[in-house]
């Protein structure tokens, strides 16, 4: 399989893919959560917020021990790889979907102002309990966390520190930055395609090596 390696060096690679990764997918994270909160009252949104960050934050990082482990499984790296094709898949359905309105709503809820001066802050989203907020913050993360990790780790897993540079890198975009990634993705969707081509590249890379990797196994069963 053609290795961008041979090129740039591996650390060079798996350093710039993790960064193009956790760019693409701080932003989409940052929208859920955004979301999420913009039903709520206006003293509410601010805790939901914080409580979607903070879940996220645990579950990336219990993610990332769990991950590289299990990668090291022989099997595991073909199943992860497509898993993550299929990451790729829902991401191309939401990057053409757009949903403009929806993403207003989320960055005027995580920035808490009027940004496309209406008069409300995410005042079309229907109104929800916090317990209800919170909740879909929660599922939403675990989804979202796997994702990331999950690339991250494809990308960067024969470079602990890297990987672990990529852990801190999506919690601090996520929890530090989360409305400018998410308006920064929106007015230039090209950042997003980037992205997504380098998920599918981590993607196809692990289902090669892990099929060279299960193949050895197969045909001895086979033989």
């Amino acid at each position: 399989m053609f290795d961008l390696s041979q090129f740039f060096g591996p650390e060079v690679v798996a350093f710039l893919m993790v960064v193009g990764i956790d760019l693409a997918l701080a932003g989409d994270n940052a929208i859920v959560i955004g979301l999420a909160a913009a039903g709520l009252p206006k003293e509410q949104r601010n805790k939901a917020i914080l409580l979607g960050v903070l879940a996220a934050t645990v579950l990336r990082i219990i993610f990332a021990l769990l991950t590289t482990q299990l990668l090291q499984i022989v099997g595991l790296l073909l199943a992860g790889g497509i898993l993550l094709l299929w990451v790729c898949w829902k991401m191309w359905r939401e990057l053409r979907a757009g949903h403009e309105a929806e993403q207003h709503a989320a960055e005027e809820a995580l920035e808490g102002r009027d940004i496309n001066q209406d008069g409300t802050i995410a005042g079309g989203v229907p109104r929800k309990t916090f317990a209800q907020a919170a909740w879909q913050i929660v599922i939403a993360d675990v989804s979202m966390s796997l994702d990331n990790v999950l690339a991250v780790a494809g990308a960067a897993r024969e470079h602990p520190y890297i990987l672990a540079f990529g852990l801190l890198l999506s919690i601090a975009l996520m929890g530090v930055a989360a409305s400018y990634i998410a308006r920064l993705l929106q007015r230039y969707r090209w950042i997003a395609y980037v992205g997504l081509a380098i998920i599918l590249y981590v993607a196809l890379k692990m289902i090669y090596e892990g099929y060279v990797e299960v193949a050895p196994f197969v045909n001895g069963a086979v033989g």
